[in-house]
């Protein structure tokens, strides 16, 4: 699966014991197997690790976590809560630009485009990183979640201070053994229309988390979107 993808050389080494594992091999038949199908899968395949080629491992500063891909048409290119231009902004995306509107004076993006927070170190990390068409949750359990949290291992050895925004308790469990003492975890509700209101508004989490950025002497992460999203590259 590895030789459909361009990797950093960082993230290569660090997974390297994934790509070459059984369960590895199981996953990339599975995908073959549904294809063959004829079922649909989202997002394509080369953009199935577009996180990690959009945010290399030694520049990852925050880890915003999600857990499944959107199903919808258009909508799902590989980093959590971003879809594509032109596509309705999702619900729960709506509710993260309200908290930073509320936090940082961020007027809300026209767009749900968030490929300009991954190039600037935020790791927009699902889950599980593929799902069938029109078929919520329809490739959890099948190795996706055991690569990805070898992803959030890579990030938590990581030398220097990296800020885990872990919204609701699926977020929160997968990353529970982050070092607490090296990098900073920020937890509140998902901002999911279901949840918001009950800890995700009002929690200010990009503000903390420039807070903390710049107290390690690290830049700040620039929040607010371009007005025109740029292409995807």
């Amino acid at each position: 699966m590895e030789n459909d993808v361009k990797l950093g050389e960082a993230w290569k080494a660090a997974l390297a014991p994934e790509f070459s594992a059984d369960y590895m091999a199981g996953l990339k038949q599975f995908l073959l197997g549904e294809k063959q199908a004829g079922k649909q899968i989202f997002p394509k395949g080369p953009e199935y690790f577009r996180a990690l080629d959009l945010t290399p491992l030694d520049t990852v500063r925050v880890v915003i976590l999600g857990q499944d891909p959107y199903h919808g048409d258009g909508q799902a290119h590989g980093l959590c809560f971003s879809v594509r231009p032109g596509v309705r902004t999702p619900p729960s995306l709506v509710n993260i630009y309200k908290e930073l509107q509320t936090d940082l004076g961020i007027a809300p993006a026209r767009h749900g485009f968030l490929e300009s927070w991954a190039k600037q170190g935020v790791l927009l990390l699902n889950s599980v990183l593929t799902v069938e068409r029109s078929l919520a949750a329809s490739h959890q359990r099948k190795g996706w979640e055991r690569f990805t949290d070898a992803i959030i291992r890579a990030v938590n050895e990581q030398a220097h201070p990296v800020v885990f925004l872990l919204w609701g308790a699926y977020a929160q469990k997968k990353a529970a053994f982050v070092d607490q003492k090296r990098h900073l975890v920020l937890r509140s509700a998902h901002p999911s229309p279901l949840s918001a209101h009950a800890g995700f508004l009002g929690s200010r989490p990009f503000s903390k988390a420039n807070t903390f950025l710049v107290s390690k002497g690290f830049d700040p992460i620039d929040w607010a979107l371009p007005e025109t999203p740029d292409v995807l590259s």
